[in-house]
């Protein structure tokens, strides 16, 4: 996988972003035992996928075509057979 733009996107890197955020405000009131701040966060988590599909739509994530390119090794030059000599 290395040399490849997975992930390296702005609609991956805003879709991370307030996933992320999401998790901590989750984090935050789940410790102090608050379970409505506990759930608003679970949905700016869910909001952040939601943003960062959109955004892929949008033609701001990895394009599909680059996706599917596999590299593969040039073909060896086609030789012919060397008759032996007597």
């Amino acid at each position: 996988m290395a040399g490849s733009s997975h992930g390296h996107t702005p609609a991956a890197w805003t879709g991370v972003t307030i996933a992320f955020i999401g998790f901590c405000v989750s984090g935050a009131f789940m410790v102090m035992a608050q379970p409505v701040g506990f759930w608003a966060g679970m949905v700016i988590v869910v909001l952040g996928g939601v943003v960062g599909m959109i955004m892929r739509a949008m033609g701001l994530g990895m394009p599909k075509q680059n996706a599917l390119v596999t590299r593969t090794a040039p073909a060896a030059p086609h030789r012919e057979p060397v008759a032996a000599e007597s």
